[in-house]
């Protein structure tokens, strides 16, 4: 199963190929994709992105993960988030969200078993 292309961004709204759904932020893997809902773990630009926000793509057992901190980057991802990837032995890169996209889909294309999560504003 192949992660899902994601088919366009621009300010709070993501488009996932082969879903009617349209997201503000969203989660990806192999195989489909939802929205994320930062309410689930509580999650705030600050501390930002914690491990409980990406269990749900690891759990679908990607190799890399690409986080999306938000067009202008408010969305902070902590040294322990990063961590907790790479001791799952996943890939791990960090960008502002329209580069996270554009290396999501390159990865995607070449068939590797990548997931992402993305902030679509700020």
């Amino acid at each position: 199963m192949s992660s899902p292309e994601i088919a366009s961004l621009s300010w709070g709204r993501m488009k996932v190929k082969g879903c009617s759904t349209t997201y503000k932020d969203c989660k990806v893997w192999p195989g489909g994709s939802r929205t994320w809902d930062w309410r689930e773990t509580g999650t705030d630009h600050s501390p930002g992105v914690q491990p409980a926000d990406l269990e749900e793509v690891v759990k679908k057992g990607v190799k890399t993960m690409v986080i999306g901190r938000g067009m202008s980057e408010a969305l902070q991802v902590p040294p322990s988030t990063v961590d907790y990837l790479k001791k799952n032995g996943i890939d791990v890169l960090v960008l502002q969200t329209e580069k996270a996209v554009e290396e999501y889909n390159a990865l995607a294309a070449q068939g590797v078993r990548v997931g992402g999560v993305f902030h679509s504003t700020c």
